[in-house]
């Protein structure tokens, strides 16, 4: 006998996946599954779509088989002690530890920044990266640039291995990154391969790598294919050649000064006037000293300038730039490059035999002065040269708006690079003492970590101050974080004393409870330092 109730669940039919998806997007009211109204549709579409999904997945053949991947490669480097371990984990979880509420640091070290002066003492000592860091190691890296070489020289060729199996590590196995995957370079074979059908970033290691060991078969590589290179490609092969650069260069310098490409031709010509006995900065000398020289007819005798009316065809072949930037001058713009470009050995003969201390103390006329020693400074530089970067400088007692050779912090820090690590300590240790820190985080930033003794002295005596004048921690917070990574781990001893809270008096309101926490967080930072070369040792 017939009824009228309605079929169970389980022994309705079960519509196609496409019916299903049909009444899910249109919705049940419009579309409701077959055999079901009202209320009751929802709940059976997805009891249907259950029982579809399952089929679906139990008729699905399966396919056949990846191919496994290749067995890592051994790395047979010592393994870390594991102390240094564990640390490497906290470290590596540090990085990505939420910022403390409110901005405010506290008194706990800053891991993130202490994770490149890890590794770096872990890649000094030859150690390799356990297994089950890698991958942490590698998103640390992906995450930070600065990162990348230390972090792919700890995880080795396993590092490697594991980021050709992850598109996101991609980035270990181009250009520089590839450390392992690079030819050796006295494989001529395998480096003339990489360097015909290599990606551009391989063939820039590569290039690096064979100039690094053989400068000439560097230039060799370089040169046979040039004229077939991109513009873009040529600048920044060029741009290798500055590792090793010597006097063999000269020849294939001066041939790329007739490239079609201007970048390419400014890059040559910088690289020949960094060789001081070049055609090129014999020709910027000669033009140079036409335009700089001595007036003793006065009654002290002083430098005249006489700037060059025109920028020649000749100029322009030996790298000078034409049009100057917005707001400067052009015959200013050329006296620079002129400056810039002739070697500094011809200006004592100019002078009269004088020192280089002795012509950058010379007066010079028509306000020519700040644009000539700008120029020194950048000449100094460009070839590597102490004794005149040490003229340049002057004493560090000197006002910096008032020294002689430059006003600018930046131009003294590159200055500083060219001095000894000791000699540099010393001069900015003295700076810092005649000037407080507020100008001498550049020149900070140049100096041999850990800093020397008198360095670290001086920046405590004036932290120390600065509390004192009732100043508060955050105005020399880069200071602090430089401290906390440069200081050497021995000064935590003396920095105890000021991480105790002063009296309320002795500060502005509030400063002294800042100072406390700021001097506390400096010497845990130190005192974990101190661990974690003990840890490596």
């Amino acid at each position: 006998m017939p009824t009228s109730e309605a079929p169970s669940a389980a022994s309705r039919p079960v519509p196609a996946w496409e019916e299903l998806v049909t009444s899910a997007l249109l919705g049940t009211d419009r579309r409701p599954p077959p055999g079901t109204r009202g209320a009751a549709a929802a709940g059976a579409l997805l009891d249907a779509a259950a029982r579809q999904a399952l089929r679906r997945r139990a008729g699905l053949r399966p396919g056949p088989a990846a191919a496994l991947p290749e067995r890592a490669p051994d790395d047979p480097r010592p393994p870390l002690p594991e102390a240094a371990r564990r640390r490497l984990d906290r470290l590596l979880a540090g990085r990505a530890a939420p910022a403390p509420p409110g901005g405010r640091r506290g008194t706990a070290p800053d891991l993130a920044e202490l994770l490149p002066q890890w590794l770096a003492m872990a890649d000094e000592r030859g150690y390799k990266a356990p297994p089950a860091s890698l991958p942490a190691l590698l998103d640390a890296a992906r995450a930070r640039t600065d990162l990348r070489p230390r972090a792919l020289a700890l995880a080795g060729p396993r590092g490697l291995w594991l980021a050709r199996l992850n598109p996101e590590w991609r980035f270990a196995l181009r250009g520089g990154g590839a450390g392992g995957s690079l030819p050796d370079p006295g494989d001529a074979e395998a480096v003339r391969e990489l360097w015909e059908e290599g990606l551009f970033a391989e063939r820039v290691a590569l290039l690096g790598a064979v100039r690094a060991k053989d400068p000439a078969a560097g230039r060799e590589l370089l040169a046979a294919g040039w004229a077939g290179e991109r513009a873009e490609d040529r600048l920044m092969f060029l741009d290798s050649l500055r590792a090793g650069l010597s006097a063999a260069d000269e020849e294939f310098l001066e041939a790329a000064l007739a490239d079609r490409s201007r970048n390419v031709r400014a890059t040559a010509a910088e690289l020949l006037s960094a060789l001081p006995g070049s055609a090129l900065a014999a020709r910027m000398a000669a033009r140079a000293v036409t335009c700089v020289g001595l007036d003793r007819t006065l009654f002290v005798p002083t430098v005249v300038v006489e700037a060059p009316h025109e920028c020649d065809e000749e100029m322009r072949r030996d790298g000078v730039v034409a049009v100057p930037p917005a707001g400067r001058g052009e015959r200013s713009w050329w006296l620079g490059q002129l400056v810039e470009a002739a070697p500094l050995s011809c200006w004592p003969a100019r002078f009269g035999g004088r020192t280089p201390e002795e012509v950058v103390a010379l007066p010079v006329a028509d306000d020519w002065r700040a644009e000539l020693h700008a120029a020194w400074c950048r000449a100094a530089v460009r070839q590597r040269d102490a004794g005149w970067s040490r003229a340049l400088l002057g004493d560090p007692s000197t006002p910096p708006a008032t020294g002689p050779g430059t006003s600018s912090l930046g131009e003294r820090a590159q200055l500083l690079t060219m001095l000894a690590a000791e000699e540099r300590a010393r001069w900015v240790a003295a700076f810092v003492a005649a000037h407080g820190l507020s100008e001498a985080f550049q020149l900070l930033g140049v100096c041999a970590v850990p800093w020397a003794e008198p360095l670290g002295d001086a920046v405590i005596d004036a932290l120390d101050a600065a509390r004192d004048a009732g100043g508060y921690p955050w105005s020399f917070s880069g200071v602090m974080g430089l401290a906390e990574r440069c200081l050497s781990p021995a000064a935590a001893r003396r920095l105890e004393s000021l991480a105790a809270l002063p009296e309320p008096e002795d500060t502005s309101p509030g400063a002294g409870a800042y100072w406390s926490e700021a001097f506390q967080r400096l010497v845990a930072t130190l005192d974990l330092r101190a661990r974690m070369r003990a840890e490596l040792d």
